[in-house]
């Protein structure tokens, strides 16, 4: 948790501040809760796919920091070789399959990696996020009806953050309550407090076991708050200081420390050697952005998807 929060906050000190990143930046502060117990509640074969505030999830499923830093940077040495930037993180390697840059489109993807993994008879499960906006899209209720027709080890997962954009939710639907979503299906759903890594990890185990033990998909509604704005260019008018602070004073990593100090869990000692870690690892990952290339000119039409010997195409 202490890793993503700080990888943003430099990121956006790199962005604002010295110009070293430019485009789309959607930080996840406020909300390392949900990439934490998460992260507990499954095993590294398992997948994950979220949509453009992607960065917490991907640091968390074990992309490298330094690529990410330099992914942000545009630098060839990034997760998606500099080519996708923030919204679009990715890692093959440890099942972290994106960043999504059009909403909801990740909810359909995140169903299809289901459904490779059913027909493929392994126990994995695949955890697939999306926002509060993006409950609002068409796919998600196709996807819904197909999932649990075809009973796919796939775990729903909407982190509620309250805006969509800056849209809260009781000015987009008369449901605001979207767990309750899944009662038109017939989906075991939940609503889980996404301040805490405690109750993330234990609504997430469930829902996994189900899954892994082919009792099909869930949604979970996961509440949190982002205490940026949207993005890095969101003024934020939309919303009060008095209701950032009220959740500010929630900070689940500072929940989190109090609980770990109070309960013997580790000393103040063990927490600073991870605050001197973490910060190790972020300065490092600037230096590695700073000191790659970036990509060579041939690469604009590469990794653009195409199959040579489609059966389908006739002059």
């Amino acid at each position: 948790m202490q890793l993503i929060r700080q990888f943003e906050l430099m990121a956006e000190e790199k962005y604002k501040m010295d110009g070293k990143i430019r485009g789309f930046f959607h930080a996840y502060i406020g909300q390392e809760a949900i990439a934490a117990g998460c992260m507990t509640a499954t095993k590294p074969d398992d997948s994950f796919i979220t949509g453009y505030r992607d960065h917490g999830l991907a640091i968390a499923k074990g992309v490298s920091v330094n690529s990410c830093m330099a992914e942000l940077y545009g630098k060839a040495t990034g997760n998606s070789k500099g080519k996708g930037g923030s919204m679009h993180f990715f890692g093959k390697d440890v099942n972290f399959f994106g960043g999504h840059g059009i909403v909801g489109a990740q909810i359909g993807t995140g169903a299809g990696i289901a459904f490779a993994e059913a027909y493929n008879n392994t126990d994995n499960v695949v955890l697939c996020f999306f926002g509060d906006g993006a409950a609002r899209q068409g796919i998600l209720h196709e996807t819904f009806n197909l999932a649990m027709l075809w009973n796919l080890p796939v775990i729903f997962i909407c982190e509620n953050n309250h805006y969509a954009m800056g849209t809260a939710v009781n000015r987009s639907s008369n449901v605001i309550d979207i767990y309750k979503l899944a009662d038109a299906y017939d989906m075991p759903s939940d609503v889980i407090d996404g301040m805490r890594p405690e109750t993330v990890h234990e609504g997430v185990a469930r829902a996994v076991k189900r899954a892994r033990e082919k009792g099909g998909p869930s949604l979970l509604e996961i509440k949190t708050y982002r205490y940026k704005g949207h993005s890095i260019s969101d003024p934020q008018k939309y919303r009060t200081k008095d209701e950032v602070d009220e959740y500010r004073a929630k900070d689940p990593i500072s929940m989190l420390l109090k609980t770990i100090l109070e309960n013997n869990i580790a000393t103040q000692e063990e927490i600073d050697q991870i605050n001197e870690r973490v910060d190790q690892a972020v300065a490092e990952s600037v230096k590695f952005a700073e000191e790659s290339p970036w990509p060579n000119d041939d690469e604009v039409l590469k990794d653009v998807y195409v199959d040579k010997n489609y059966p389908f195409i006739v002059d």
